[in-house]
């Protein structure tokens, strides 16, 4: 019998700053979409237990405390809004938004499908002029910073107008946890621009939109191959010279399969976390998946709570400036 490989575990530095950094300023209330099992009730438990956030349980009463019961979790200190199933889980979680009960979504035991078509219904949901977009914020071992992966989840075939999008998505979140510097490397499986490549293509252009302005806050370059994005010396190699080769900090995949690899690989193979986040709604949304570690669900909440604390504070900002 073949013996299953142990993962060794590894420390994630930032991880531990970016979890203090959302615990200081008193935890954010979360709607919790249909928590139905053990691990996203162990999610929404672990990050109430250490000042994150205050979970808003939204689903089945009894199958929730069917699963609390079954794990050995006390959910009895938690709030809990009865639905009849999944599809009204989502819909009822948008709707405490909507109502300004939570400042946040997290994905439970329902499908990403559903959570994300309540989400972008036309009248109901929480949709913004901005596309949707994922963003993986990795904690590599080795590494001296963070490094940001998009879009591995949301956009599978983007179009050039929604890669703007997942760019300036990127690099906002990048500013709310203050990057020294953000840059963007647009990757594809070269360093040269070429008609048979349409990834080589769309780089191109969105680096000539950044220079134009309409993408913000941020240096980009591209195509860049991976490994001229990431390691200096392979840059060095290819004679690129600019200030995001070989030290990108923002890595836009060409579309979702690669950019979900390219975490997972990571994740899985370089002993990386990975905390999920779904950007561009009104309040940001928590993305966890089962195999996520205790670490990457935390961080996943502490990015959430920073950014929904820098979403209110923009509103708040925005209607002081329009009652004056």
């Amino acid at each position: 019998m073949t013996a299953v490989p142990t993962v060794v575990a590894t420390p994630h530095p930032y991880y531990d700053r970016l979890i203090e950094a959302g615990r200081a300023n008193g935890p954010v209330t979360v709607a919790v979409a249909h928590p139905c099992d053990r691990y996203a009730l162990e999610a929404a438990l672990d990050a109430a237990r250490i000042g994150l956030i205050t979970p808003l349980l939204v689903g089945p009463a009894a199958r929730i405390h069917a699963a609390a019961d079954a794990a050995g979790l006390d959910i009895g200190a938690l709030r809990l809004v009865d639905t009849a199933h999944s599809h009204a889980s989502a819909a009822r979680a948008v709707e405490l938004v909507r109502e300004g009960k939570a400042a946040a979504l997290m994905k439970g035991s329902l499908h990403t499908d559903e959570l994300m078509g309540a989400v972008v219904a036309a009248t109901t949901g929480l949709r913004t002029a901005r596309r949707l977009s994922h963003c993986f914020v990795m904690d590599v071992p080795g590494r001296s910073e963070p490094l940001i992966i998009t879009d591995a989840a949301i956009n599978i075939i983007p179009t050039l107008a929604e890669k703007r999008d997942i760019v300036q998505n990127a690099i906002d979140l990048a500013h709310v946890l203050r990057f020294e510097g953000v840059r963007v490397a647009i990757l594809a499986a070269v360093e040269t621009v070429s008609d048979k490549m349409p990834s080589t293509i769309d780089a191109a252009a969105l680096c000539k939109m950044a220079d134009r302005g309409q993408i913000t806050g941020a240096i980009l370059d591209g195509p860049l191959a991976m490994d001229n994005a990431i390691d200096p010396q392979a840059a060095a190699v290819k004679g690129l010279d600019s200030p995001v080769a070989g030290r990108a900090n923002v890595l836009v995949a060409p579309d979702l399969e690669a950019g979900n690899m390219l975490a997972k690989s990571l994740t899985f193979m370089a002993g990386a976390a990975a905390a999920g986040i779904v950007l561009g709604a009104r309040v940001p949304l928590i993305l966890t998946s089962r195999a996520d570690s205790v670490a990457a669900r935390l961080a996943s909440c502490a990015v959430a709570v920073l950014l929904a604390r820098h979403q209110l504070a923009s509103a708040t900002a925005s209607a002081s400036v329009a009652g004056r």
